[in-house]
């Protein structure tokens, strides 16, 4: 009985994902973009409540374990800042060269394109 619950709540996590192509294609052509020196943030204000993320990463970064561990750091910083704000879709995009950054370089930068959207 507790793994479904488990379960359940793993898939309500999973709500705030974007997953097809068309909506990061949307997001980059319509989306206000807010950039430091290794990332990019693009926002575009939703039709729906809730917020919506993704996450971009070119293999230009690096290896796969190198892009995992960027995409696992920066679900992260965003989780436990609390950034996104409901009513609005984000697309956090990484330049070549954030995959050598530590971890609190990356939560440095993206507090500061978070700021500069005036989403926090």
């Amino acid at each position: 009985m507790e793994e479904k619950n488990y379960l359940l709540n793993a898939k309500e996590k999973s709500d705030h994902r974007l997953k097809k192509n068309s909506q990061f294609n949307f997001i980059y052509r319509k989306g206000e973009r807010f950039s430091s020196k290794h990332f990019n943030l693009y926002i575009v204000k939703s039709k729906f409540q809730n917020y919506k993320i993704g996450y971009a990463i070119s293999k230009k970064v690096g290896k796969a374990w190198n892009r995992n561990l960027l995409r696992r750091r920066l679900k992260e910083i965003v989780r436990l800042n609390n950034l996104p704000q409901n009513g609005f879709n984000y697309v956090l995009q990484a330049k070549v060269g954030a995959g050598e950054l530590d971890y609190h370089k990356i939560e440095e930068q993206i507090l500061f394109i978070f700021k500069k959207g005036k989403r926090v």
